[in-house]
């Protein structure tokens, strides 16, 4: 029995160090960054046209992972995108389908139950674009129907901005951002409410932009970040480490231009958030 029992606790002490191992570890092993990222949330993360995973995020993600490849001494580190929608994106992170969520994700205390997450990586706020020959604002928009992407914080923004101002409006859930402006286009919603730096996108990609309008007002605070595994201190340490380089070195001027556009300027919240996020060394 003694003997039995010294087994086992001898068993537990070989299994714990790799049972607590983390991403880099099995970055180490693999070879291999798996990145998580949303088709349909340009300008963050998108597939292009030709079929590659780009955007902002994915942009950040993949100066992460030429810096991991670095930073581990790695000969090679090759990434693996891999697609994932709004609803299930968490749990990729959870099952370890993905190592990284690079996509237009707002960090909040309860997604902090599910995953953790980087340094913030953008800030935004929920708004609505709107027909020139429609409604003219939120308030005005009783009796008509408006469309937002289903299975979001913004879903919930939008209802809860509907019930603070009394607007009695249909609120229509939409598989995706080019659907949902497909159907402002059409006429089917009066208003389409979405996060303001896509809407701008999906705006000037539209060949109705004349006919498009964005109000003025931001309805909700959206601070953007990285999804990691939950409790990996020293694979989020790592992410962390190359953002703050990224903003000290002023490279993420060059990467939001690249996705914004070369005109594109920073908000100065933004600009903000990219000093206070420059952690020393």
């Amino acid at each position: 029995m003694r003997f039995l029992l010294y087994s086992l606790m001898a068993l537990m002490v070989l299994q714990a160090p790799a049972a607590a191992a983390g991403k880099l570890d099995k970055l180490r092993q693999t070879g291999v960054l798996k990145v998580g990222y949303r088709e349909d949330a340009a300008p963050f993360s998108y597939k292009s046209e030709i079929g590659e995973a780009v955007g902002y995020s994915v942009d950040l993600c993949r100066t992460i992972a030429t810096r991991l490849k670095a930073d581990l001494g790695l000969a090679k580190l090759s990434v693996d995108y891999v697609p994932v929608t709004t609803e299930g994106r968490f749990k990729a992170i959870k099952d370890g389908r993905i190592d990284i969520l690079c996509g237009a994700t707002t960090a909040t205390l309860s997604r902090r139950e599910l995953v953790d997450f980087s340094l913030p990586t953008f800030i935004s706020g929920a708004s609505v674009l709107l027909r020139a020959d429609g409604p003219d604002g939120m308030k005005a928009l009783s009796g008509h129907k408006v469309g937002v992407r289903g299975g979001t914080t913004t879903e919930e923004a939008l209802r809860n901005t509907l019930t603070k101002l009394s607007v009695d409006a249909e609120v229509v859930t939409v598989a995706d951002h080019q659907d949902g402006l497909a159907q402002l286009e059409k006429g089917e919603v009066s208003a389409y409410f979405g996060d303001r730096a896509i809407l701008i996108f999906l705006a000037a990609g539209s060949k109705s932009r004349d006919i498009l309008r964005i109000s003025e007002q931001h309805f909700t605070f959206e601070p953007y970040a990285l999804a990691l595994p939950l409790g990996d201190s020293g694979f989020r340490l790592a992410v962390d480490r190359t953002l703050s380089r990224v903003y000290r070195s002023g490279a993420i001027e060059t990467l939001f231009r690249s996705s914004f556009g070369k005109e594109a300027k920073p908000t100065g919240l933004l600009q903000a958030l990219y000093v206070i996020s420059t952690l020393p060394e």
